[in-house]
């Protein structure tokens, strides 16, 4: 859906006035809002004809915190220029949760080195090969020494 000049003239008192140096007007703005409502699309995949995806983006969130979204719908509404009736509107919501690397929380900063040890330094690990429990009491019971089985000299 987009909103022709005669369309736009008869809801463009609900508009706020540009000011300064603006490239696109509000109705260029409008019909891409319209675009992003009807297509559900992503803003930055928002067609260039109107306008970057970020200054309509940012114009329509001001409108939205000052109620012009809200008179302009209501204006569509009531003058049967929209046929959809828009009772709750969300043109962005997110609801996907962010893992907490992913929050800007403050990241560690100490150094954890790995690498080959300073020399003289303790080993990492050391490997002692054990015996199972059955094994141990079985081979050497309390009180005695280990020896020699069998024949030997």
């Amino acid at each position: 859906m987009q909103l022709t000049i005669t369309d736009y003239e008869r809801i463009s008192d609900c508009l706020p006035r540009q000011r300064g140096n603006v490239t696109h007007t509000n109705l260029d703005v409008l019909n891409g809002i319209l675009f992003i409502l009807e297509n559900g699309c992503k803003w930055r995949a928002l067609p260039k004809e109107f306008g970057r995806w970020h200054t309509v983006y940012t114009r329509m969130n001001r409108w939205s915190k000052n109620g012009v979204l809200h008179r302009i719908f209501e204006r569509l509404q009531r003058d049967g220029m929209m046929k959809v009736w828009v009772s709750v509107m969300s043109v962005d919501s997110t609801s996907i949760r962010v893992h907490p690397d992913g929050t800007g929380a403050l990241k560690k900063t100490a150094r954890n080195p790995s690498g080959v040890p300073a020399a003289g330094s303790p080993p990492s690990f050391t490997w002692l090969p054990r015996m199972s429990a059955a094994q141990s009491s079985s081979a050497f019971p309390p009180g005695r020494k280990a020896t020699r089985r069998g024949g030997g000299s």
